[in-house]
């Protein structure tokens, strides 16, 4: 049975790899899985942290099982009620029904929504600030209101000074055996982590940079978020790479190419800027075909890089269909700090670079690079030419 102590003798991570679900949140694509992290502290009072989604709650409850035995869960935390985290709180509710549930004012109403018949009298609310005592340890509750949803808090262990921090410092990925980040190669998880952040919690910087500095007088020797990793040896690291990404600082200097192409020719127009881009000192160049990778995908290195050039062909007089997720998540998302060209290819009347243009005039915080360039049909020389002149006014700009 994959369960673990994870720190001293009584607190145990009891969460789940699911491997099988092939969407997150029905939409975002899960190559290599994902954790719903849960934790069970079996103190004088046994505290249950967090559940897991509903189609893993049989594994789950022969977790806590093994774990406790026939004793029983005083405490369930809720910090939050999206249903990958809450799923099997109603088995739980069913099979301890002594347990206190606790959270902040706003749970209650979102477990009510949930739950239709749950009993307020079962409800424990907390304050910012509030204490828990368990025993041995002694539990603290923050709110972090909006990473991501209005009811979000965390809960910070004084004893062992452990931040379980709900779906901040979070990311995609199941976990093949090592759970810390010292037992694991970082980089193979930071991409995920990245691509986690940029298309769950990505539209809330504010909200992000709030929680950090709420939680920055904590003495946090480990960080227990709800997805991915655990954090041991790099807690200052994913707290730097969250403020960063909340702040859209980039990691790295390179570019982002997106295209939208029917018959070739935009992709065409894509290779001739990459070529240019390369050659012009930019060694980290990505090019996605919007038809082809996922837009979480291209969002994520959209946070990444801080050039972002962006093409498509013509479709009915508008931007192509596969490029409006793309655009539309940056729109939503707010995305500031990069330098965005733009191109692409019309027959008759055009539309996919008038849409682009319209998103980059409408999107404040990010610098538009040069003249966008369309081309009729195949590119010319004439196209090409101001092709290679975008990609070196953006080589420019990002080297300078």
């Amino acid at each position: 049975m994959n369960l673990r102590k994870i720190i001293g003798e009584d607190i145990y991570w009891i969460g789940i790899n699911d491997r099988k679900t092939q969407r997150f949140e029905n939409y975002l694509p899960l190559p290599y899985g994902v954790t719903y992290n849960s934790y069970l502290i079996d103190d004088e009072k046994v505290c249950l942290i967090d559940t897991v989604e509903t189609g893993s709650s049989a594994e789950f409850l022969r977790k806590i099982k093994h774990v406790i035995g026939e004793r029983k869960i005083d405490y369930l935390i809720v910090n939050h009620m999206e249903p990958d985290h809450s799923g099997a709180m109603g088995e739980i509710m069913e099979m301890f029904p002594e347990i206190k549930v606790v959270g902040n004012m706003m749970t209650l109403k979102m477990i009510k929504a949930f739950y239709h018949d749950f009993d307020e009298n079962r409800f424990q609310a907390v304050k910012e600030g509030e204490e828990l005592n368990l025993g041995r340890h002694t539990l603290v509750f923050a709110t972090i209101p909006m990473v991501h949803w209005p009811e979000s808090m965390v809960t910070y262990d004084k004893t062992e000074k452990i931040l379980f921090s709900n779906d901040a410092f979070g990311g995609f990925g199941a976990l093949n055996g090592g759970l810390f980040d010292d037992e694991v190669e970082f980089n193979d998880f930071k991409d995920e982590m990245r691509r986690y952040y940029a298309n769950i919690v990505g539209k809330y910087g504010m909200q992000v940079n709030k929680a950090i500095s709420k939680l920055g007088s904590l003495d946090i020797k480990y960080i227990c978020p709800s997805h991915g990793l655990l954090w041991k040896e790099k807690v200052g690291t994913v707290i730097k790479l969250y403020s960063d990404w909340a702040n859209f600082i980039p990691e790295e200097k390179g570019v982002v190419i997106a295209y939208g192409t029917m018959y070739g020719n935009t992709e065409k127009m894509a290779e001739i800027i990459a070529k240019e881009l390369f050659d012009s000192g930019i060694k980290n160049v990505k090019i996605y075909d919007v038809s082809k990778t996922d837009s979480s995908i291209v969002i994520s290195d959209v946070w990444k890089y801080q050039g972002l050039i962006l093409g498509s062909c013509a479709h009915n007089n508008a931007l192509y269909p596969k490029m409006l997720p793309v655009v539309e998540k940056l729109k939503n998302y707010g995305v500031k700090n990069r330098y965005l060209g733009i191109f692409g290819n019309m027959m008759w009347s055009g539309g996919g670079v008038k849409a682009l243009d319209s998103f980059a005039a409408e999107t404040k915080g990010i610098e538009k690079v040069g003249e966008s360039v369309e081309a009729k049909g195949a590119p010319t020389e004439e196209i090409i030419s101001k092709l290679k002149k975008l990609a070196k006014e953006m080589a420019d700009k990002i080297l300078a």
